[in-house]
């Protein structure tokens, strides 16, 4: 969460007061390809249109716009920078993905204890460049400035620690990448973003996924022969686009009861409501979960379609099964992805699963009933798949 920045009167007049500031502070008035044009004009109409900015979210939402743009043109000069970057093709990358609050970020940051792989840290999604070595990244001001933002918004959200925690030092998601083509889901989670979503739902991501690639390829260049371990739970929307990119990926797909992830999302995503508007804040809960459930519903039958073209190259992971026998999970992927477990690796894995770290920072709570809906009601459009995976929990 960045404050720093003073937001216009009208974000909708802003976009070029905006590239003016994002070039005066970059040094590059370069944002490649201008596909990101069209969604950022909307975004910034729907910044005027949607929410009911309270000033502090006002001023926050305009630092994350500021700053997302800086992340496209940090990374668009850094490849000017850099020839040859892309000049090597990534081989095999494991992605995980799934349903939000599926486990995946605990599964992601297990596997991310084996050296062997390399991810994309959270300060090096904000500005995309080839990774220093480690013992450097302290002295760069882009990580530095991460760090900030992050505690920044755990001043303001304590109980996000819990909820979902982040470190500039850690492997994140690829959706913070994804977003800098403006043609993105999460430009609909941080406030009321109705305008945007409606727009956002018409649209293909393609070219935000040949960005993606390409910071991916940035990001990696210094390490080029290093297998990638990515994580993001937005790809089950566009297994299509991710199978694109990167053709031999092996995708780890995660699932668990909707009932149970969905509202664990909107509880997450609603703890920076207060942060951002001002009331409303009963009925913005009840019309995100009614959409967050048609959302990921829809995204789980379109992830199926794909899977059928892509036989060999997914493996199904259940919620309950990696967390009463995570060691056996991960012998079934390492087999999966076609890697050894050295024993070195496997202590290393066994330790975080013993420190239980996810859980360090106290317990995530949520009731489903505080967004207007049973539990019945978040499984009905998931039928089929709660049926596949076997996936329904019941309260004993």
């Amino acid at each position: 969460m960045d404050l720093s920045y003073d937001p216009p009167e009208q974000f909708r007049t802003a976009l070029e007061p905006l590239h003016e500031l994002v070039a005066k502070e970059t040094g590059s008035t370069d944002f490649g390809p201008t596909d990101y044009l069209p969604g950022l004009e909307v975004l910034l109409q729907s910044m005027d249109y949607d929410p009911h900015f309270s000033a502090r979210g006002r001023r926050a939402a305009w630092g994350q716009v500021v700053g997302v743009l800086k992340g496209r043109a940090h990374a668009i000069r850094s490849m000017k920078e850099h020839p040859g970057f892309d000049n090597r093709r990534i081989v095999s990358p494991v992605v995980i993905t799934g349903v939000p609050r599926t486990g995946t970020t605990a599964l992601h940051r297990l596997m991310a204890v084996d050296r062997r792989f390399q991810g994309l840290e959270s300060w090096l999604l904000d500005s995309p460049m080839p990774r220093p070595p480690i013992g450097t990244w302290a002295s760069y001001p882009q990580f530095q400035k991460t760090v900030a933002a992050i505690e920044t918004q755990y001043a303001a959200a304590p109980q996000q620690r819990a909820a979902h925690f982040l470190a500039a030092e850690e492997v994140h998601e690829c959706c913070m990448v994804l977003r800098q083509s403006f043609v993105s889901n999460l430009w609909c989670c941080g406030w009321s973003a109705p305008t945007y979503d409606a727009w956002w739902q018409c649209q293909s991501e393609e070219a935000a996924y040949r960005h993606y690639h390409r910071c991916v390829q940035l990001i990696g260049s210094n390490e080029p022969r290093t297998r990638w371990l990515l994580k993001n739970p937005g790809h089950i929307d566009n297994l299509d686009l991710l199978f694109a990119v990167f053709p031999d990926a092996k995708v780890i797909q995660t699932h668990r009861d909707p009932a149970k992830a969905v509202p664990s999302l909107v509880s997450l995503l609603m703890l920076l409501h207060p942060l951002m508007e001002d009331g409303r804040a009963e009925q913005r809960g009840q019309i995100m979960m009614a959409r967050e459930v048609a959302k990921w519903a829809s995204a789980v039958r379109k992830a199926e379609t794909v899977r059928r073209r892509h036989p060999g190259q997914v493996l199904d992971v259940i919620h309950a099964d990696f967390h009463r026998e995570p060691m056996a999970t991960l012998e079934r992927i390492y087999a999966f992805i076609g890697m050894d477990i050295p024993d070195g690796t496997r202590a290393a894995l066994a330790e975080r699963i013993a420190l239980k770290p996810e859980l360090a920072r106290g317990e995530h709570r949520y009731d489903i009933a505080n967004y207007g809906m049973t539990e019945d009601q978040a499984r009905e459009p998931f039928a089929d798949y709660i049926a596949r995976f076997a996936l329904l929990e019941v309260r004993r």
